[in-house]
């Protein structure tokens, strides 16, 4: 691994629906301050919905690379790179785009850049200093999957399974695995147990100060 002083560590993290990235993430940044390091989603540059394509029985597939807008995506991960401030509409299903937070990403040391296709998206890829994937078990997968449809999206388990199985598997074998390998890291997160990843963001962050000359 090497790395350019002066310039910022960009970090991209992967991982398939229910690998628990929001939650290593969540435990992840919490070593860091504001100032330290900046988070990119993926998700806040998904196509408005009269872009997104079909299946073939007329269910937006949302587990596909062109339903994101790489360019941009590409465009404004360059400018945080270059040292400037980004401004995005955030994502968020089931919500209007007019009711949408507006994002302020500053600069920072370190910047990472989390989402299901950053991997397959070669251009985005090679902008990483390192690459983290996250994994997890497919009965644990799902089972996350459906309590957060649930709670979060309104979705019944009939069509949380729908999406599994048409679309959520097949993205995620032909987008997402053939990946694996490549990445710097890779973090099995079957645990239930907080204290667990808890103790791998923790130790992962000490080396990441160190490389990208973060203070302790």
């Amino acid at each position: 691994m090497v790395y350019q002083m002066n310039k910022p560590f960009v970090i991209g993290i992967a991982g398939g629906s229910g690998s628990g990235k929001t939650f290593f993430l969540n435990c992840f940044l919490n070593h860091f301050t504001n100032n330290q390091i900046s988070l990119v989603s993926q998700d806040d540059y998904y196509k408005p919905m009269d872009q997104q394509p079909l299946d073939e029985n007329g269910w937006v597939n949302f587990d596909l690379p062109q339903c994101i807008d790489d360019q941009k995506l590409l465009t404004d991960l360059r400018t945080l790179i270059n040292g400037e401030t980004i401004c995005k509409k955030e994502y968020t299903f089931n919500v209007d785009e007019d009711r949408a937070r507006m994002l302020t990403i500053h600069p920072a040391p370190i910047i990472i850049i989390e989402g299901l296709f950053i991997f397959h998206f070669e251009k985005i890829a090679a902008l990483f200093d390192m690459k983290i994937f996250i994994d997890a078990d497919e009965e644990i997968t799902l089972n996350r999957r459906l309590k957060r449809d649930i709670a979060e999206r309104g979705y019944d388990k009939d069509m949380i399974m729908y999406q599994w199985i048409n679309h959520v598997l097949p993205a995620y074998n032909k987008y997402l695995l053939p990946y694996k390998d490549s990445a710097d890291k890779i973090i099995m997160n079957n645990t239930h147990v907080a204290d667990d990843i808890i103790a791998v963001t923790e130790k992962l962050a000490g080396e990441l100060k160190g490389v990208a000359g973060v203070e302790r």
